[in-house]
């Protein structure tokens, strides 16, 4: 049975590191930066674009767009439109955890999907941001606002739901209970939801 699992984030939650443990244990795809590549191999535009305009809400157009997107539409939106088609295209084919991106929205209307928001307090969010990302302390309680800032921005610009808004999710939880923690909480819940066990491999 294929299902997918979408992973929204705040910015130093670890939610990344907990999608990428989640996969692993499940034994299916992880899909985060690698989204790009596909996104861009598959709409013909150069995957410099999608880095530029990841998670990004822009309100103009600007570069060269392959045919068959239309030119009244901005960057950022072929963008969202062609990592709107990848998405899709994933979920149709195999299971896979995927990080962010609104993939939760998109996929809002497959079977066999379970929505995830990883929070944590603030504190802890500057400690792994200094610790994984090596952005000095005295930065990055800013960075991390900004970057929340721009998460919410591209998601509600994009979807018509809330991000980090716990009606909008499956199941939201704080990634301070440890990454392995937060794995099997995800996945207990997963199959409770789905009714069936994730480490089952037959289709």
């Amino acid at each position: 049975m294929k299902y997918v699992i979408t992973i929204s984030r705040q910015y130093g939650s670890g939610g990344r590191f907990i999608a990428r443990e989640l996969a692993k244990r499940l034994g299916i795809a992880f899909y985060d930066q690698d989204l790009l590549t596909l996104a861009s191999e598959e709409s013909g535009m150069s995957k410099s674009i999608f880095e530029n305009y990841d998670e990004k809400k822009d309100s103009f157009f600007s570069g060269i767009v392959p045919a068959g997107y239309g030119f009244d539409m901005s960057m950022g939106q072929k963008v969202f439109l062609a990592q709107f088609d990848t998405i899709r295209h994933l979920a149709e084919k195999e299971s896979c955890v995927i990080v962010g991106r609104c993939a939760d929205y998109i996929l809002r209307d497959f079977p066999n999907v379970v929505t995830v928001f990883v929070h944590a307090p603030l504190e802890s969010r500057i400690k792994r941001a200094v610790e994984y990302y090596n952005i000095p302390e005295a930065k990055a309680k800013d960075r991390i606002i900004k970057m929340d800032k721009q998460r919410k921005s591209y998601y509600n610009f994009y979807s018509d739901k809330g991000w980090a808004r716990a009606d909008t999710y499956d199941l939201c939880l704080t990634s301070d209970i440890g990454i392995q923690e937060s794995v099997d909480a995800i996945k207990t819940f997963a199959e409770r939801k789905l009714k069936f066990n994730l480490l089952d491999k037959d289709e």
